[in-house]
């Protein structure tokens, strides 16, 4: 426990180091409540990020903002932040159903775009938005959509450790306890492109296409409940897997953290001390609990079934083992990623921060999620919501010019 406040404390007080002569200058377009722990706190403990300015669509919310967070400027529209040439990127957490809009506009005024996810509202603003010619030009802009929780160090680890080609089952959950929202949030407005599959579910449905190594060959079921917008969807993979997805906005009243299970198919390990004849096989099923915010809390369970064969079928010997992990930094996941940079205060957020300086400023990249990435991601959310005889969320009637 002891530990686990030392850890969150250095979170959301992390180191603040000189800025560089170089460092980048972001405009966050909306004063939004996840703004502070998407870009403001992580950008603190980074050398080459300045958060410059805000706007929101009423003045006195982004000037009440930018004091409670320390931001110098503030600007009257979001159209302001993309003129001024002193701003190198642009941060967008707004309502989905905007992010198609603003993320194109900033593109085609030169911006680096780092938006929320889900990226836009549907696969039709996915193919324009990140095929947009702008993208493809050398020292062009950069765009990434903010699926933060996949460079934390166990999401790569826990990545690792799984062969696509032995995976048959995957299910993943996440929840939002019944007071952490209430009917007039966004979270369940339509035209603004809501709902829990793009609000929590999108990460369990990331999860499936990652673990899987390939995207659904269909969604085979979808049932949801109107207002609390609960999911539970099945979908079937290449390889004749199937993954399961399920989120809510409503759970109950306790926060669980979120989680992903993958059984893996059996296969034949090799052990030279057996005798002639025998052969050993071995199932595995790994979880990681606290999938989404690991740096809260999180552990990998890895459990291996073993059976000892003899040619004709007959077992010899069947044991299990259990093992556990866990990674807040990469030098605790150890191995191939010992080397890679972090700290224990870096939560997801901040190690994704990392990758767009990189990726902007044209150093190399260890994690990223590319275009090609979040279109097909924004396909199997359409997939869903077509099962489910809800239907894709709106599109936006905003074309770039």
């Amino acid at each position: 426990m002891a530990g686990m406040v030392s850890r969150l404390w250095s979170v959301f007080s992390p180191p603040t180091p000189p800025k560089t002569s170089g460092a980048l200058r972001f405009g966050v377009l909306g004063a939004a409540n996840i703004a502070p722990l998407a870009l403001i706190t992580p950008a603190k403990s980074h050398p080459e990020v300045i958060v410059q300015c805000v706007s929101a669509r009423d003045r006195s919310k982004a000037e009440a903002f930018a004091k409670a967070n320390g931001i110098p400027d503030v600007r009257d529209t979001y159209q302001e932040i993309l003129d001024d040439p002193n701003i190198d990127c642009v941060f967008i957490p707004l309502p989905n159903g905007l992010h198609f809009e603003w993320a194109a506009k900033a593109i085609r005024a030169g911006k680096h775009v780092l938006v929320e996810k889900p990226s836009v509202s549907n696969s039709t603003e996915a193919e324009i938005l990140f095929n947009m010619p702008e993208l493809s030009q050398p020292n062009g802009p950069v765009l990434l959509e903010a699926f933060h929780s996949r460079f934390y160090p166990s999401w790569v680890l826990f990545q690792s450790l799984i062969d696509p080609a032995d995976v048959v089952d995957v299910v993943s959950h996440s929840m939002i306890p019944w007071w952490g929202t209430k009917k007039t949030d966004i979270h369940f407005n339509y035209p603004l492109a809501g709902g829990s599959m793009m609000a929590m579910g999108t990460y369990n449905y990331a999860a499936l296409r990652v673990l899987f190594g390939a995207d659904p060959e269909e969604c085979t079921s979808c049932t949801t409940k109107s207002y609390t917008d609960g999911i539970h969807d099945n979908s079937a993979s290449p390889n004749g897997g199937t993954g399961t997805a399920s989120s809510t906005l409503q759970g109950g009243t306790v926060m669980k953290p979120s989680w992903v299970t993958v059984k893996c198919r059996e296969v034949e390990v090799a052990d030279s001390s057996l005798p002639t004849g025998q052969t050993k096989y071995q199932t595995r099923e790994l979880t990681l609990q606290g999938m989404i915010h690991g740096v809260f809390w999180h552990r990998i369970d890895v459990k291996e079934m073993n059976v000892i064969r003899t040619k004709d079928g007959k077992v010899v010997k069947k044991w299990e083992t259990t093992t556990s992990k866990k990674a807040y930094t990469f030098k605790e996941a150890g191995g191939e990623f010992a080397n890679l940079p972090g700290e224990v205060y870096w939560m997801s957020y901040r190690h994704q921060l990392e990758q767009f300086v990189n990726k902007v400023k044209g150093r190399p990249v260890t994690h990223w999620i590319s275009g090609e990435d979040s279109v097909a991601q924004m396909k199997m959310l359409d997939m869903a919501y077509e099962k489910s005889g809800l239907g894709p969320r709106p599109t936006s009637k905003y074309r770039p010019s």
